[in-house]
């Protein structure tokens, strides 16, 4: 069975709803970077952040899968499909798909600020975060999210998986944040790169197969081609 590594984006989820860095007048257009997904933010203000989180957190629980995901965990019927993502929501699970890697962290959950930082579900029917929200052993609770100028706890893992891909499939990322965006360095020469994006990504590689559609869409496409290989 082929192993196909798919890394996604923001991209991936934007035709469910879920605000990119890009989107005018979207989240992140409020806030400054440095306030809310920083350590820094966070020792400065925390009451921001978490409640930054739990507006995350309500928009994502009014999100569903698009027809991207969903196509994505349907490929696991005749292929090994592991995704590695920088997205924190959680719509590749909903969608079907088995074996997730979240680099970036998950907005679903949180963990203890205590030394042993225990990581635990955030209640879907209770999502919101405050100051004074304590882990057992009394330590405030953040968002279990890789902030920048965190490290990235996964990375090796997902270099791991992807220089054993047989097909590697990039959506929706503009392949500029590091670490992720230096995955595809790991990929063995001669297997075939697909990227699917609606917009121009800056890849600098001729051997990279580009569908220029969103994640739906470009889904279908990549499918067609898959039959050919």
């Amino acid at each position: 069975m082929k192993k196909i590594i798919v890394l996604t984006g923001a991209g991936m989820s934007a035709e469910s709803g879920i605000s990119t860095f890009r989107d005018s007048g979207g989240l992140w257009e409020k806030y400054e970077i440095d306030d809310v997904a920083t350590p820094g933010g966070w020792r400065r203000n925390p009451a921001l952040v978490l409640d930054f989180y739990n507006q995350r957190r309500r928009q994502l629980l009014d999100a569903r899968p698009n027809a991207g995901h969903y196509a994505l965990a349907e490929l696991e019927k005749e292929y090994e499909v592991q995704i590695v993502t920088q997205n924190v929501d959680n719509l590749h699970e909903q969608a079907g798909s088995t074996n997730v890697v979240h680099l970036h962290g998950e907005l679903m959950k949180v963990r203890s600020t205590g030394s042993g930082e225990e990581v635990f579900e955030v209640d879907p029917n209770h999502p919101e975060v405050n100051l004074g929200d304590c882990c057992p052993k009394g330590f405030q609770l953040r968002p279990h999210i890789v902030w920048f100028g965190e490290a990235v706890p996964e990375i090796e893992k997902a270099e791991q998986m992807t220089g054993n891909a047989d097909i590697f499939l990039i959506i929706g990322t503009s392949m500029q944040v590091y670490p992720a965006a230096g995955l595809i360095n790991n990929v063995r020469d001669g297997v075939p790169i697909f990227l699917i994006d609606p917009h121009e990504v800056n890849h600098q590689s001729n051997e990279i197969t580009v569908i220029q559609k969103g994640a739906s869409e470009g889904m279908k496409e990549f499918i067609e081609i898959l039959k050919t290989l």
